[in-house]
């Protein structure tokens, strides 16, 4: 049983369907993150999907109930953690990572899975971090186009402490900055599933939510489920762009209610 208080409320659920990620900051045991992040450093290749039987201390933040709460909150209670999982590590001098998404470039109308990056050491802006683009989870673009691009508008870095979880929907834009430090910069990604259709909220809804009305002035600085999905612009995007993510976001918002 996930205790109510580490469930999303409903305005965090309509942010994440807006802007394609979520922070999870865990109060995980004192040295777990070290440890993790020193086991990292000893291994000389990468074990791929099987990170985490060589240090199964993962699962500890894995199965820490702030993390699971958010997993319940968007997949559901019977969710899953896949087995394809990677150990990204940056060590000094090494270079940046090309923006890319990790899907097959379809606007996807359902949240039914998504990455969960996590950090066991502090992220600096000279350690080569995450760099992530908020809400271009529904924008389509072939990846030899996007190798072209540099810095992007409204770009978000993963400077981070240690223990931070990213959740950040599978379809969001990504890459990561040249490593200008001493220290390895560690990530391991982990890919979590749904296995069931929502029936109902499986987070800390409130019907009343649901009846704020439309503020025009409010825009990106709404505080409500409804004035978030239809006015959050969070890339600045053209109105006619605009229209068409506010389609998806009302079915994302449908299909997660138990529409």
């Amino acid at each position: 049983m996930i205790n109510k208080e580490h469930l999303l409320t409903d305005v965090e659920v309509a942010r994440f369907i807006v802007n394609g990620y979520h922070i999870v900051e865990p109060d995980l045991p004192e040295g777990l993150n070290e440890g993790i992040a020193r086991q990292l450093d000893e291994l000389e290749s990468n074990p791929g999907a099987a990170i985490t039987d060589v240090v199964p201390d993962l699962w500890q933040v894995l199965e820490h109930p702030a993390l699971r709460g958010v997993l319940v909150s968007l997949l559901g209670p019977d969710y899953e953690v896949l087995s394809p999982r990677h150990w990204h590590c940056k060590p000094p001098g090494s270079d940046h990572m090309q923006w890319h998404q990790d899907g097959t470039n379809n606007r996807a109308t359902r949240i039914d899975h998504f990455l969960g990056l996590y950090y066991p050491r502090d992220v600096t802006a000279e350690m080569g971090p995450t760099i992530i683009v908020p809400g271009t989870q529904f924008r389509n673009a072939p990846t030899d186009r996007m190798a072209t691009y540099t810095n992007i508008r409204r770009q978000v870095p993963l400077v981070v402490k240690a223990g931070t979880v990213a959740l950040t929907h599978y379809d969001l834009w990504h890459g990561t900055a040249a490593n200008r430090s001493g220290v390895k910069r560690h990530m391991v990604k982990f890919h979590f599933q749904r296995t069931q259709e929502n029936s109902e909220p499986t987070w800390n809804h409130d019907p009343e939510e649901l009846n704020r009305p439309h503020d025009w002035n409010l825009r990106d600085r709404a505080e409500d489920v409804n004035n978030i999905l239809t006015f959050g612009n969070p890339l600045g995007v053209s109105q006619s762009d605009h229209y068409k993510e506010r389609a998806i976001r009302r079915k994302c918002w449908n299909s997660l209610m138990g529409g």
